[in-house]
């Protein structure tokens, strides 16, 4: 870990990072790709020491709007346990108005739930949890450094009794590792049981781009080498990979979440998490 000064806070459309880097190890992670120029291990993560007094000079001067985090980086990393920038993040959020998203594979999302609920209540809260692998010990593989699946769908329950609305990211997917109709059902029954607002799945399979395309094939060396080696001669130096059965599996996950009431449109979903309730407004006006 380490600290830096920010000169700003928010991206153009409402978004904050208030770490860089992330420790949950996923092997397959985007932000690691080259592209978005990190200059330090991915590891040791930067913290915007600044972070929240820029947020809070922002937030009294614009207008009430959704802001989102963890599309870089989980905001939910365990250093959050002590420096608790996300809660600080949500006090704020809460005080003037704004409502809140935020993407995450962590359980310490619920260290939060008051101030989600509260916040939910004034104007919006909606939490995404993603949600890649059924198999708990498939899991600890891919993404060995955070609760497991079976965890984040306790997740998903708690946030359903409290009323707080849930997105899942059904991705990426590893072609021949779980790439498969019965992880997806398993994880789709879930998100129905639980009443998720939406599923966003970008095809079955990952991108794999300059970066991240090093250190995963590292990791599949380590945990999937005879699968790694299908990987090379199959997809090479492609920097978007889908699984053989891609188009089976995306027929099947669109009937369900339709059949269900649930959202499976990219856009639809992203105008949902960015739709800044008319209630709230009209609460402030009257």
């Amino acid at each position: 870990m380490h600290y830096v000064k920010a000169k700003g806070i928010f991206t153009s459309d409402y978004g904050i990072n208030l770490y860089r880097g992330c420790t949950h190890g996923c092997i397959y992670c985007d932000s690691r790709s080259t592209i978005y120029g990190m200059n330090h291990k991915f590891e040791d993560i930067e913290v915007k020491e600044n972070a929240i007094e820029l947020l809070k000079k922002e937030l009294i001067k614009r207008k009430p709007s959704m802001i989102g985090t963890g599309s870089m980086t989980d905001p939910y990393v365990p250093l959050e346990k002590r420096l608790q920038f996300v809660r600080k993040t949500l006090e704020l959020v809460y005080r003037y108005g704004f409502g809140f998203a935020c993407i995450t594979k962590s359980d310490l999302v619920l260290r939060d739930i008051d101030l989600l609920k509260k916040i939910n209540e004034k104007t919006k809260a909606v939490v995404q949890i993603t949600l890649t692998t059924a198999d708990d010990e498939l899991c600890k593989k891919i993404e060995p450094n955070v609760c497991p699946t079976s965890r984040r769908i306790e997740v998903l329950k708690t946030l359903n009794e409290n009323s707080l609305p849930a997105v899942v990211w059904l991705s990426p997917i590893l072609p021949y590792i779980n790439d498969t109709k019965e992880n997806m059902n398993y994880i789709l029954d879930a998100c129905i049981e639980n009443n998720v607002k939406g599923v966003l799945n970008f095809g079955f399979g990952l991108s794999l781009r300059e970066g991240n395309r090093e250190y995963f094939y590292r990791k599949m060396d380590e945990k999937f080498p005879l699968i790694k080696q299908m990987y090379v001669e199959q997809f090479g130096d492609s920097n978007f990979i889908h699984s053989k059965d891609n188009a089976k599996l995306m027929k099947i996950f669109r009937k369900r979440t339709h059949e269900h009431g649930i959202l499976n449109n990219p856009d639809d979903i992203f105008a949902y998490l960015h739709e800044f309730p008319e209630k709230s407004v009209q609460t402030t006006l009257f």
